[in-house]
């Protein structure tokens, strides 16, 4: 049997990573940061509840007590899940755009664009005043984080397909 490489040895040396570079560094940072603020928002939404309700029964006087406290129930677990899943979402793209994969920096930003439509809706929301504005600082989180993937250095650390 013919062996191309003496010793036995068939695998072929590792390819050497390329270091990420300053602005990728930091969008995981900020990404990290932004899953810190969504678990911090679900706290916010749950200390909130009662200014919660309180927005609900004052937009939509017509509903009766049992109406408003199901949507508020409705509401509120719907931020719980939302902010816990979002969590896990910023925490999987930051690791994957930390290994340089392109595929999340683009998925961010898509998500990002969705946040995007998702925080103008919630503006006019039966919410909170404190879970509107922390809304707002998930979404600046979100932004910072994808003006540092796109940046040059950080496109081309992505081309470059850093494993």
């Amino acid at each position: 049997m013919y062996q191309p490489y003496p010793g036995g040895d068939t695998q072929l040396p590792e390819t050497p990573r390329v270091p990420a570079p300053a602005s990728v560094l930091n969008a995981v940072k900020v990404m990290y940061v932004g899953a810190a603020v969504s678990l911090l928002g679900v706290a916010v939404d749950i200390l909130t509840i009662g200014a919660t309700k309180s927005a609900i029964a004052s937009r939509s006087p017509n509903l009766t007590a049992s109406q408003v406290d199901s949507t508020q129930h409705v509401l509120t677990a719907g931020f719980v899940a939302n902010g816990v899943i979002a969590a896990a979402v910023w925490i999987g793209l930051a690791l994957a755009c930390r290994r340089g994969r392109n595929w999340a920096r683009i998925t961010g930003t898509a998500l990002f664009g969705l946040t995007t439509l998702d925080t103008l809706a919630g503006l006019t929301a039966p919410v909170a005043k404190a879970a509107t504005l922390w809304a707002i600082l998930v979404w600046l989180a979100g932004l910072v984080a994808v003006v540092f993937l796109w940046r040059r250095d950080s496109s081309a650390y992505f081309k470059a397909g850093a494993r």
